[in-house]
């Protein structure tokens, strides 16, 4: 088995076992990894890879789009709206080739993907602590 292949199958794996909060930290790890790359390529007027990228990150917003909850409340139509605006400026950094947009969208990236990390850090000591008393879940 090569490295790449054990990489890969690490990879699956990983995705497969964690948990919600997690892989919604991954979605956003890959979103900000994506919009770097674009970073880099729009700084060398690279336009091709730049589009490529910032399609890859819509792609990613997309996605965080669908897997909302809106039965949740609140908080699910500010992340709705949230992720709308972060797709409309996207768009616009990628239609004027300005990297203006595409940091506001890394800072707002970062800050979602920081809030979702320490959530899921509180959901994961909660459900260890229920374990380890015998208590109940109140969550389902």
């Amino acid at each position: 088995m090569s490295i790449n292949n054990a990489y890969k199958q690490y990879k699956e794996t990983e995705v497969n076992t964690a948990n919600q909060g997690k892989l919604i930290v991954m979605l956003y790890d890959g979103a900000i990894k994506f919009l770097n790359k674009a970073l880099e390529y729009m700084a060398k007027k690279e336009i091709e890879e730049t589009h490529n990228n910032i399609v890859k990150v819509k792609d990613i917003i997309t996605e965080l789009i669908t897997s909302l909850n809106m039965d949740a409340g609140e908080i699910s139509q500010r992340l709705f709206s949230i992720y709308m605006y972060i797709n409309n400026k996207l768009s616009e950094g990628n239609i004027k080739k300005s990297p203006g947009p595409l940091n506001e969208v890394k800072r707002y990236l970062i800050e979602l993907r920081d809030a979702w990390l320490e959530a899921s850090k509180n959901i994961n000591t909660v459900s260890d602590a229920e374990k380890n008393k015998g208590g109940i879940n109140i969550a389902t």
